[in-house]
């Protein structure tokens, strides 16, 4: 079968959701993260196959390697999108104009969502949960970095949805070459959104060669600026989460701005990353603040590349700032409009960061690392978007789907 034809009958698949009860999709996903559960041996085992082809020191490395922990947790993403409200048919805004004619603004399904990704096989399952619920076919085009964990996870899906009666074709893997890619984003007509999910590199190839509407999910490029008045206690800790909780992530942290008042402080604020053998890249000021305090092998001195860097590794950097002003105009610099976070006990710089930051997610006092859908209770996510148009931040059942107009009359005509 062509690529051609496997899109066609994707596109003729979104048309059969559109008949799909919302607790025949619920039962689906549920009896779907049951069969996921239940495969965890033979999910690790593929997962085992693509894991052998990648170099362990490769920050992709942890976001493609999937544990019955993660395969389960999945499984539980998968199960609370179940039990969300369904997305579709709810009236945003109605009203009637003088000639009688009533007018709704009903939510509806793009109808073909394509979402391009790397080695991240939970977005597999992810994006098929979402979709489903928000009445979308899914075409997914995964990297080659995780084929085979992603072809044993929609082999998983596609026996759920044939004990349904559900035509396969709502959710397909494709090819995970470049020809599959190409055809994808040149495939107007067949389908109606596509989301990348992965490097920089990814996300503006798409943007330039797709002829198929896009968001975007950027980059997490993540600061986190201790104020004047930032407590040692919270700071510390939410510093290491951001830090160290998972470095693969695009939400966490990447630069730490230090108020210059409080330099005294960093030794206590960095100790916890010692543990974790961060390489710490720090200006003058907060080297010579971290030196005697911080492993010699770990402590390197900052160039300008170091910031603006999204590391996905245990590397931070640290720049001393000498005001919140500074800190702002630091990250309008450099920042990729992801995830900011100030620790602050002075409520007016707590309002102005919030105020004159310009990214989907701003922090006060809580770690970054809590930009997840999860975590904002959307269930699974299909992305960070970055951008500001329909959707930012975490991108889950809403963000998945548009609108359109009812108009009801009584023979209303329209006269010159």
């Amino acid at each position: 079968m062509t690529l051609q034809e496997i899109m066609e009958m994707s596109s003729r698949s979104a048309l059969e959701l559109v008949s799909l009860t919302d607790s025949k999709i619920n039962s689906i996903l549920v009896d779907t993260a049951h069969a996921l559960r239940n495969a965890c041996g033979s999910i690790m085992e593929a997962n085992a196959l693509d894991l052998e082809c990648m170099d362990k020191a490769n920050p992709k490395y942890d976001r493609l390697k999937l544990t019955e922990e993660r395969i389960c947790a999945i499984a539980d993403d998968m199960e609370h999108v179940a039990t969300l409200p369904s997305p579709l048919g709810r009236t945003l805004d109605s009203y009637t104009r003088p000639n009688g004619m009533s007018i709704s603004k009903i939510t509806v399904p793009f109808g073909v969502i394509g979402v391009i990704y790397e080695a991240r096989p939970n977005v597999t399952a992810d994006v098929f949960s979402l979709c489903l619920k928000s009445g979308n076919a899914s075409l997914l085009k995964g990297g080659s970095d995780a084929e085979c964990t992603n072809r044993k996870i929609v082999e998983i899906i596609h026996g759920v949805l044939a004990s349904h009666g559900v035509n396969a074709a709502v959710c397909t893997l494709l090819p995970s070459s470049r020809e599959a890619t190409a055809q994808l984003l040149n495939a107007v007509g067949l389908v109606d959104l596509i989301i990348p999910r992965g490097s920089s590199q990814l996300i503006n190839y798409v943007r330039q060669n797709s002829r198929v509407p896009v968001i975007e999910t950027g980059a997490g490029i993540c600061h986190t600026y201790f104020d004047l008045s930032g407590d040692v206690k919270k700071g510390s800790a939410i510093i290491e989460n951001a830090k160290t909780r998972r470095v693969s992530v695009c939400n966490a942290l990447d630069s730490l701005l230090i108020h210059g008042e409080r330099l005294c402080d960093l030794p206590s604020l960095c100790m916890p990353l010692a543990g974790k053998s961060v390489v710490i890249y720090a200006d003058k000021q907060a080297y010579n603040a971290l030196a005697g305090h911080y492993p010699d092998s770990l402590l390197q001195p900052a160039t300008e590349s170091h910031y603006g860097t999204e590391f996905l590794d245990y590397k931070m950097s640290i720049r001393t700032v000498g005001s919140i002003d500074e800190a702002l105009a630091h990250i309008a610099k450099y920042s990729s409009k992801h995830s900011e976070c100030i620790i602050s006990d002075d409520s007016a710089a707590i309002r102005r960061f919030q105020r004159e930051v310009d990214a989907a997610c701003v922090y006060a006092n809580v770690s970054t690392a809590f930009t997840d859908g999860a975590q904002f209770g959307f269930g699974a996510e299909i992305g960070i978007s970055t951008q500001k148009m329909h959707a930012r931040g975490p991108m889950a059942l809403a963000e998945l789907t548009t609108y359109k107009y009812i108009i009801e009359g009584n023979g209303q005509i329209r006269c010159p």
